[in-house]
């Protein structure tokens, strides 16, 4: 498999603080990267390092085979597009003169493309309005739009939808998928809003303290997210002993709560239950969720 991106037991101090902890991620041509992990896990930290705006303490990584070290690295950076934390926008500037000034800071005088780009973000109509007016989401789509001033095959979003309302959110998220599918860009995106970024990625890498705990595709992860049936009862240790006598796959989810995977005659694991006197409260379809399987990962809130 080619990869646009692959870091290699990477690493970013600061003082007695270790942001990047000895991570390791690949970044397949063609995909769209989610990068998960909760506010402070090292997300940020590591797209600032493979932009070139910070240096590792130590390991190393490589942008289209080329390492970060070598005299080529420009070259490849050239091939990327970024937007990182917020979008780099002159306020007071509109849509069309914030294009024409990152295509003079890229040495490209020409203009030529502006509107197409302008048209992709679906912000050629904005005029003379200044970004100070612009929605969080125009925004947003401008920086997006400024990113691809370069002709980049390599998009990185650095928590894009963060802060927008639902109309925003469905706006970036059909852009993202237009960009990889019409345009061939791999994309990047780091986020903390799990439900949104399982309807775009195609492949996955969870962080946490640093650390990259797993790198899984989409397909991978949607057979490990299984569906099953949640059922609540009143004693859990009576459950559990029915379950394995019955040989049935099961996964305790809280104090009374437990996933059953498989099929199940629920008439007779009542009867079952009934004679250890445990009683089944609820019984509900469910399926295991993106959120879930990273808090199963990390043994926490997603949010904290």
């Amino acid at each position: 498999m080619e990869y646009v991106l692959t870091t290699n037991s990477l690493c970013k101090s600061y003082r007695n603080f270790r942001a990047v902890n000895d991570l390791t991620m690949h970044v397949p041509k063609g995909s769209i990267y989610g990068f998960v992990g909760k506010n402070g896990a090292g997300k940020t930290t590591l797209i600032r390092l493979i932009c070139g705006l910070q240096q590792p303490t130590s390991g190393n990584y490589s942008i289209y085979g080329t390492e970060y070290t070598d005299s080529d690295i420009a070259r490849s950076r050239r091939r990327m597009g970024a937007v990182v934390e917020t979008p780099s926008i002159y306020l007071d500037m509109t849509a069309r003169e914030n294009l024409k000034q990152q295509y003079l800071i890229l040495g490209n005088p020409s203009l030529e493309g502006m509107d197409e780009i302008l048209k992709l973000v679906g912000l050629e109509n904005t005029g003379k309005k200044k970004a100070k007016n612009f929605s969080l989401g125009m925004r947003q789509r401008l920086g997006i739009a400024i990113a691809l001033c370069g002709n980049p095959d390599f998009l990185v979003l650095d928590e894009p939808i963060n802060g927008l309302d639902p109309q925003g959110i469905v706006e970036i998220r059909e852009l993202i998928l237009k960009l990889n599918r019409e345009r061939r860009i791999t994309v990047l995106i780091s986020s903390h809003i799990l439900d949104e970024l399982s309807k775009l990625a195609t492949h996955y890498g969870f962080i946490d303290n640093g650390k990259m705990l797993r790198e899984i595709s989409a397909k991978e992860l949607e057979n490990a997210c299984r569906k099953c049936m949640r059922i609540k009862v009143t004693q859990l240790g009576s459950f559990s002993r029915a379950m394995d006598e019955l040989g049935i796959d099961y996964k305790v989810v809280s104090d009374n709560e437990a996933n059953i995977f498989g099929q199940v005659n629920i008439t007779e694991l009542a009867i079952k239950l009934s004679k250890e006197n445990c009683s089944i409260i609820s019984v509900s379809e469910h399926d295991e969720t993106l959120e879930s399987y990273y808090m199963e990962l990390i043994g926490g809130d997603i949010n904290e």
